[in-house]
């Protein structure tokens, strides 16, 4: 009787495994990235105030998308905050091809219900009065509505989340194309510090003093938002470097903790990070930036003239066009 039941403990155990086996071979397999991108979602540009989803299925063909990177100043303990960088990034599986391009924070757009503003605003303005997820969605709106570019993912960090996710990787080797002079700093230790043009090594905190620096750039917003790009280049290498790379799934199921939102799936990191991993963002990530003019414009939400940014159109497009379609 005894054997028997071994026996039977025994093919159980065998079963067991051999379905824990098949699911884990089946999860692998949805992962691949020919698999696991083959629809992707819409955010909905009609998303309503009541809707609790702005998001439909759609078709997509050959694995390609666009991801909206929302960089916020929303602070720890808050539910609101301005939009302070945003950036598209077109991802081409196929061709393991990488655009990204900056919206600069002030440029001016129409919020339905207000006016024209500056970009930055229409996030805080609709979480003021409308809810978290709906400030996130007019910004998304209003980013898509000025681009033209259809929007699938959308990541939004804020700083302790981008000192957090440099950390997590150990640090970066960060590329500082000019001497960046924090005026603005978020620790008062770091007031005036100058970080000399070259290649640093900087730990979350130094990286997220850096890149939130405009006021002493020559160039203003467009330094800053150079800035921005170096440090996505740095931390996708020190992710992607051979010694940590077998990190990255462990990596990519922690960096949920650094967003305050997304509508990506911890499936869908995982999904891109294998995607992404025998990647080179020197070579295969190309960076855009807008041009346009600044001018002294009235306000509709803040009630008066403050400088907002008109980009110039023709060359958005012909960018859109190119690359971001």
């Amino acid at each position: 009787m005894k054997r028997r039941k071994l026996k039977i403990l025994g093919y159980s155990l065998l079963t067991i495994a051999i379905i824990a086996a098949g699911a884990i071979a089946y999860t692998y397999k949805q992962l691949q990235p020919q698999n696991h991108f083959k629809t992707v979602p819409v955010v909905n540009s009609n998303s309503t105030k009541d809707s609790q989803t702005s998001e439909q299925k759609s078709k997509v063909q050959n694995s390609v998308f666009n991801v909206l990177l929302i960089g916020s100043d929303q602070r720890k303990g808050q539910k609101i905050g301005h939009s302070d960088s945003m950036i598209i990034v077109h991802v081409d599986l196929n061709k393991k091809e990488y655009h990204a391009m900056s919206i600069p924070r002030d440029t001016r757009v129409h919020l339905d219900g207000y006016g024209y503003t500056k970009l930055t605003s229409v996030q805080y303005i609709k979480q003021a009065t409308e809810g978290t997820q709906q400030g996130v969605e007019a910004a998304i709106k209003a980013v898509s509505d000025l681009t033209g570019v259809t929007i699938n993912y959308y990541l939004e960090t804020n700083y302790e989340g981008l000192q957090a996710l440099t950390d997590a990787v150990g640090g970066i080797d960060m590329n500082i194309p000019f001497d960046v002079k924090l005026t603005h700093s978020w620790y008062p230790e770091n007031r005036n510090k100058v970080i000399q043009k070259g290649t640093h090594f900087l730990d979350g905190k130094m990286v997220t003093e850096v890149v939130h620096e405009r006021y002493s750039l020559q160039n203003g917003e467009f330094g800053r938002q150079q800035l921005q790009k170096e440090a996505l280049v740095g931390i996708a290498n020190a992710a992607l470097d051979p010694a940590n790379i077998k990190n990255l799934p462990k990596l990519v199921q922690t960096i949920p903790q650094f967003l305050v939102a997304s509508n990506m799936t911890t499936a869908d990191m995982l999904s891109l990070g294998l995607a992404v991993k025998d990647s080179n963002p020197a070579t295969q990530l190309q960076y855009h930036q807008l041009s346009g003019e600044g001018k002294t414009m009235y306000d509709d939400i803040l009630k008066n003239n403050n400088y907002q940014l008109v980009l110039n159109e023709d060359e958005m497009k012909k960018l859109v066009a190119e690359h971001f379609q």
